[in-house]
């Protein structure tokens, strides 16, 4: 017997191929211009960073993903799941172009430490939807206290190894601080 894909799973699908077809219009880079595609990429330092499939900002998306089901699961929960996804997909979506703006991209630059950023690679814009699809799995299939506890330890962890995560990056984004930029800087 065939199950019947629900509609939901392919607008989250249409929604990621528009999102990637939207940033190649835009002029963003399909992969990175070093000219390879790396599985991981850890120098958050480098022209590189946001254009490889991961990179330290991977874990910040699967939080997405975390939030997105348990905010949906709490106002929308009788929407059948292929809908949730697909409002977390358009979420994700919208967050990528947004974050992808020169506006933004500037405003990164100029608040923070991220010098060398001039936006993410299709690539990567499409594998940072994916980790917020991996987080709404996980959030599915996990208890709710593991969800927490690993959006908690995926935050700590990536503020420990490079100064940044989810919480820094919202903060700096929206109210950018001079001690948090010169505690990321290293001193």
């Amino acid at each position: 017997m065939i199950r019947r894909i629900h509609p939901g799973y392919w607008l989250s699908l249409g929604l990621a191929l528009l999102m990637a077809v939207v940033l190649l219009t835009w002029g963003r880079e399909a992969i990175c211009a070093c000219g390879y595609v790396a599985l991981w990429h850890g120098e958050t330092m480098s022209a590189e960073n946001s254009q490889h499939v991961s990179d330290w900002y991977t874990p910040s998306h699967i939080i997405h993903g975390l939030i997105f089901y348990a905010l949906l699961w709490l106002v929308a929960r009788r929407l059948p799941l292929g809908w949730r996804l697909a409002i977390a997909t358009a979420v994700e979506a919208a967050w990528e172009l947004l974050e992808n703006t020169d506006a933004v991209i500037e405003h990164y630059r100029s608040v923070t430490i991220s010098l060398d950023y001039y936006g993410d690679s299709v690539l990567n814009s499409v594998s940072d939807l994916i980790a917020m699809w991996i987080g709404f799995a996980l959030a599915r299939w996990l208890p709710v206290w593991a969800s927490v506890l690993l959006a908690v330890a995926f935050e700590v962890f990536t503020t420990w190894m490079i100064r940044d995560g989810l919480a820094l990056n919202v903060l700096m984004l929206l109210w950018p601080l001079e001690a948090v930029k010169a505690w990321q800087g290293g001193a």
